[in-house]
């Protein structure tokens, strides 16, 4: 059993009779009030997110999930085609529902981790940072970095994510696939 305060994101909990894995934790402790532990969390099997706050009265269970190397093949017609790196010949697919935006950051060939429960594949795991290539930037105009912002850019993956105005199209950018959020530009 887990307490409501080591929820933690990234975890697969078994909460309310359903599965959900947990995609933000944030822990509020407001004056003389209880603290509680506002969760967003996404319904592994139906795809749709939601927002609450566990108690401290709150018990959950840690989900036992099992962990496969995979390697991610290809897309058609919305699914989303892996295979086990150990056994090539056993393949599955995934909807972009159940993979709940991480399918943005697909590159062929790529290894993850696909996730099974009760021996049902219900995600996949991607690795925290990767490398992208920058194919579409708008150019920088003058006298844009004082506001100190950024530009949306399209990645090889077609994602479209925020970077600093120095970002050019060519340009090889770390993202975190957790988030979605730039973190810094990468050699070639």
């Amino acid at each position: 059993m887990l307490s409501y305060n080591e929820v933690r994101p990234g975890m697969v909990i078994e909460w309310d009779g359903g599965l959900y894995e947990v995609l933000e934790a944030n822990f509020l402790r407001m004056q003389q009030r209880k603290p509680v532990m506002k969760v967003k969390m996404r319904d592994v099997l139906s795809g749709k997110v939601k927002e609450t706050s566990f108690q401290p009265s709150d018990q959950m269970d840690e989900a036992e999930i099992t962990r496969m190397p995979s390697r991610f093949l290809y897309e058609s017609k919305g699914q989303y085609w892996f295979d086990e790196v150990k056994n090539q010949k056993n393949r599955f697919a995934l909807t972009a529902s159940a993979l709940g935006g991480k399918e943005r950051f697909l590159k062929a060939n790529m290894e993850v981790t696909a996730m099974m429960w009760n021996e049902k594949l219900i995600s996949i795991q991607l690795p925290i940072k990767m490398d992208f290539k920058v194919v579409s930037a708008p150019p920088a105009i003058k006298g844009d970095t004082a506001s100190g912002g950024g530009k949306q850019v399209e990645i090889e993956t077609g994602a479209k994510i925020m970077v600093p105005f120095f970002i050019n199209e060519g340009d090889m950018v770390r993202v975190n696939t957790e988030t979605g959020d730039y973190v810094e530009r990468t050699k070639a």
